[in-house]
């Protein structure tokens, strides 16, 4: 076969393709599906990114309007510190906290799939317990009175609220590794528990005239591959 007669059955092959392909509506809904999923992620980013820097835009006007500059020395008291770390503290347990939970509902739904009422229970019950394990550490850390250390350096003051971000985060991280591994157990029991409590399935009453179908294998075989059906006979 010369070279031309190939390339010419190539493109009648092709043609044909061209001509036999019709359009799939439920592969071009996916796509524009895919697409608008795609656009809604990167607007959810920019408003994320959008909200962090306001976020940190507003503290740092707040810092600087309660700050004054005393003989061309700029001056922040203390107190001023200690409120912007409690703000970003709440921050921290009000925004972290949904915004993980949005990328776990899936997981929670495939443990609780057996009970999703109890699941979705459990879930507002954890939460609730998040919050007040957060609030309680804010409350405890709060200073009211400077420490003479703080009043001596302002960097010891700066360690000390850092150490305070640091550790809700590491609260904040224990208990959501502690509830991704509990989360399998506690599925587990409820699923066991809710089989458990189903009433045990009874053989409907057989009434006069009722006829029992019994399968048996056929003579000589050992393994049967399905079941067979065999002579029927009234009950005796």
């Amino acid at each position: 076969m010369t070279d031309l007669a190939l390339e010419q059955r190539l493109i009648d092959a092709f043609a044909d393709a061209r001509a036999s392909v019709h359009e799939n509506p439920d592969l071009f809904a996916r796509v524009t599906r895919s697409l608008d999923e795609a656009r809604a992620r990167r607007r959810f980013r920019w408003k994320l990114a959008g909200g962090i820097a306001a976020f940190i835009i507003a503290n740092i006007v707040l810092a600087l309007a309660l700050s004054y500059i005393d003989n061309r020395s700029f001056d922040m008291p203390w107190w001023v510190i200690e409120l912007i770390t409690n703000i970003v503290l709440v921050a921290l347990a009000i925004g972290l906290g949904p915004f993980i939970k949005r990328f776990g509902r899936s997981y929670a739904a495939d443990v609780f799939r057996a009970n999703p009422r109890t699941g979705k229970s459990y879930l507002v019950l954890t939460d609730v317990a998040y919050y007040l394990i957060f609030t309680a550490f804010v409350l405890f850390t709060v200073t009211f009175v400077a420490p003479f250390d703080w009043r001596v350096s302002t960097g010891n003051q700066l360690k000390d609220e850092v150490a305070r971000v640091g550790g809700i985060l590491l609260i904040m991280g224990i208990l959501h590794a502690a509830n991704v591994v509990a989360l399998p157990v506690i599925g587990q029991m409820l699923s066991s528990r809710h089989l458990d409590d189903r009433p045990p399935t009874e053989a409907p009453p057989l009434g006069q005239g009722t006829w029992i179908l019994r399968v048996e294998p056929a003579p000589g075989s050992t393994s049967p591959s399905g079941p067979q059906s065999g002579p029927t006979e009234p009950p005796t």
